[in-house]
């Protein structure tokens, strides 16, 4: 009967030693550290406490979430923070008719101009594709790595990207359907 429960007791303390463990391990390795931006599984926000047993995120809709250091020692953590800038891509159509070489340079200068965007490394706008409708560019820039920079910056470059093009003629097609009726007589 002792043998049964201790066997019992061990099943039940296994998850509650794994993430005590776990703990220790990442507080001696520190992959991430507190006020570090993170995504694990399902979740991204902003890393409030490191514990023994959990790990408290913060997401940026205002919710708590702690999670287990078992899940974040064994499962892939990104660490948007881990270096001080990061690259934001977007990618823009433009007409078949139009000048590429010209609309590549319009979307550099309309990058450029926008504060917030790094020099170092310089952004680039790169031909992507030769799709059904456009041909697509894709414009990219370094920011601060923090989400609230990446996101105002993207904003505003995406917004200075189609006053730009559409201020030189550049066409922003979109997707067009032809539908023939044909006469069932």
């Amino acid at each position: 009967m002792l043998g049964v429960g201790s066997v019992a007791v061990g099943f039940a303390f296994r998850n509650v030693l794994e993430n005590f463990l776990a703990g220790f391990l990442l507080l001696l390795s520190e992959p991430f550290q507190i006020s570090d931006q993170i995504i694990v599984g399902d979740f991204e926000g902003t890393v409030e406490n490191i514990e023994a047993r959990a790990t408290t995120i913060r997401t940026y809709d205002g919710r708590r979430v702690v999670i287990p250091n078992a899940s974040l020692f064994t499962e892939p953590v990104t660490v948007n923070t881990a270096f001080d800038k990061r690259r934001s891509e977007y990618s823009v159509g433009t007409g078949y008719g139009d000048d590429v070489g010209q609309a590549m340079m319009l979307i550099l200068e309309a990058i450029k101009e926008m504060e917030g965007v790094c020099d170092d490394p310089a952004p680039d706008v790169l031909v992507a594709e030769l799709a059904d409708f456009s041909v697509n560019v894709r414009a990219r820039w370094w920011t601060d790595a923090r989400r609230e920079d990446v996101l105002a910056v993207k904003s505003g470059v995406v917004a200075a990207i189609k006053s730009r093009l559409l201020e030189n003629g550049v066409d922003l097609p979109f997707p067009t359907q032809q539908i023939l009726l044909r006469n069932a007589h």
